[in-house]
């Protein structure tokens, strides 16, 4: 008798075992994940409280300047540009400038000293005698079959790196007793064969310059 009382008992167990079972799952499809609700649920005929929204947060105040001008945030810069500095903000010094305390020194031009000779050395290329003759600016000389006239001739002064020059024009005398020019331009005492007279019997260059005239020996009366 006991038992045929309980087999109700039991199948009404199972059944509501099955349908809490049916409703959990009905319940896991439409709840979406992750928003499950932690919270106790509210008793039966009361109304849940509403769910108070996330407190928004101000953004801060951009800073003002003295003439009540908001400064925003600096626009982004390309690659390799450098921002421009800020009104009344110390700067560094370029590079060369005196402003950091360096010196810079500045070396002043060469100086040209105007002589009034030019000294000038000729080879004869067929006795082999060499012979040195002083040329006064602007006159010509006369060597073998060649005129030599000097327009200018430069020194340095003797603090300096001493650079003579001379520009020199050099006319041939043909047998015809004409004048023809073979050579123009500046010659230098260091570097002789340089800037040098082509010629196949005489050849000249400059060796020096002469601020006044040469002077010369004089016999005893």
């Amino acid at each position: 008798m006991r038992l045929y009382r309980s087999m109700p008992l039991l199948a009404a167990a199972l059944l509501v075992g099955t349908a809490s079972a049916a409703l959990a799952q009905v319940q896991a499809q439409y709840q979406r994940p992750g928003q499950i609700e932690s919270a106790p649920l509210a008793p039966p005929g009361t109304i849940p409280a509403p769910r108070q929204a996330a407190p928004s947060v101000a953004p801060a105040p951009r800073p003002v300047t003295p003439g009540g001008v908001q400064r925003g945030p600096a626009p982004a810069l390309p690659p390799g540009a450098q921002p421009a500095p800020a009104p009344g903000a110390a700067t560094a010094p370029a590079p060369g400038s005196d402003e950091g305390g360096d010196v810079v020194v500045v070396q002043p031009p060469a100086q040209k000293i105007a002589n009034a000779y030019a000294v000038f050395a000729g080879l004869d290329k067929i006795t082999g005698r060499i012979t040195s003759f002083d040329v006064a600016i602007g006159e010509t000389a006369q060597f073998g079959a060649l005129q030599v006239t000097p327009r200018v001739c430069y020194t340095r002064p003797a603090t300096e790196t001493q650079n003579t020059t001379s520009f020199t024009e050099v006319n041939e005398v043909t047998l015809q007793g004409q004048a023809k020019r073979i050579f123009t331009g500046w010659m230098f005492a260091s570097s002789p064969g340089l800037h040098a007279v082509e010629h196949p019997i005489y050849d000249v260059w400059l060796i020096g310059c002469k601020a006044s005239a040469p002077v010369t020996a004089r016999g005893q009366q």
